[in-house]
């Protein structure tokens, strides 16, 4: 059985080898690669037609963000598993056998993902942090999904997940329109429907702009549309173990970079305020709210000890 790869490109020519050559280093080798260039303006494309493999393909259109790439690249795969990778990111030369064999074992899950490294601007490398596991062994499924994202590292990533054709077009893609928290609303919606198989093994290399308590490279928008699509999958699925949890986690998140930022002090108020309405029992957000009455470099020195 085939894999495809579907790996979204935008000005991101100094990383696609990278990426591209974690993929050909697989110790499982049915797979095509399916590069979708989002409207690049640098040598990105350039150096994806360098190369003769006749299992990549590169595909282009104007640049429309993330998730309409991906969205294309499901669209146009013509094998049942779809994995992703982000053109910034590396693959560990066994993900692709080890989530091929999780298909097999778990033959009635649609969605398969694996712990990850995270590597900071410094190089520093932190395996993910999941709790709650329902499973002791090396694999096993994650029938508990929101309670352990309410308290982990997101443990579904977009650069180290693979999921059923079926699964991801029945839920319409990565939604369009979102510029940040796009993954993880998709990674909620898979789980409200579909059962996911999980490795306890780091399968992938995330490289992070940022130390893990410096300034956020992006700050989030006024609007929050993933908030909200969260609040509303809530609403139709209370019964979901941990999911009232998750939108209370979501808007720690938030909270979490605006605390980082300055001039955002009422953002990040407004944000624990809201996490604490969804789960009052974070006792991190009340020391947030003692860290907001700080100077801002204080704070972040604070933060920083952290570490």
């Amino acid at each position: 059985m085939s894999i495809t790869v579907v790996i979204p490109l935008y000005n991101k020519a100094q990383y696609i080898q990278r990426a591209i050559n974690s993929v050909l280093r697989q110790s499982f080798q049915d797979f095509h690669i399916l590069i979708v260039d989002d409207g690049s303006t640098d040598e990105g494309p350039s150096i994806v037609s360098s190369y003769t493999d006749s299992r990549i393909a590169l595909v282009s259109q104007s640049n429309q963000g993330v998730s309409v790439a991906r969205n294309k690249g499901i669209k146009e795969a013509t094998d049942d598993l779809i994995a992703f990778l982000d053109a910034d990111d590396e693959w560990k030369p066994e993900l692709l056998e080890k989530f091929y064999n999780l298909s097999i074992q778990y033959p009635n899950c649609d969605v398969f993902g694996a712990r990850y490294v995270k590597v900071d601007g410094e190089g520093k490398e932190l395996i993910s942090i999941v709790n709650g596991l329902p499973f002791k062994t090396d694999t096993g499924v994650l029938t508990n999904y929101f309670e352990i994202a309410s308290q982990s590292d997101p443990p579904l990533w977009s650069s180290c997940v693979m999921i059923r054709k079926s699964a991801i077009s029945a839920i319409g893609g990565f939604p369009v329109g979102i510029k940040q928290g796009e993954d993880l609303l998709t990674w909620a919606r898979l789980a409200a429907r579909y059962q996911i198989a999980y490795s306890t093994q780091p399968l992938a290399l995330f490289y992070t702009q940022r130390n893990t308590y410096g300034k956020p490279v992006r700050v989030p928008t006024q609007e929050d549309p993933v908030g909200e699509e969260l609040a509303a999958l809530y609403h139709r699925n209370p019964q979901l173990p941990g999911l009232k949890a998750y939108v209370g986690h979501w808007h720690k998140m938030r909270a979490s970079i605006f605390m980082r930022l300055p001039h955002h002090s009422a953002d990040a108020r407004k944000e624990i305020t809201e996490s604490l309405r969804w789960n009052p029992k974070v006792k991190n957000l009340y020391l947030y709210r003692l860290l907001l009455l700080l100077p801002y470099t204080l704070r972040m020195k604070l933060l920083a000890t952290r570490e």
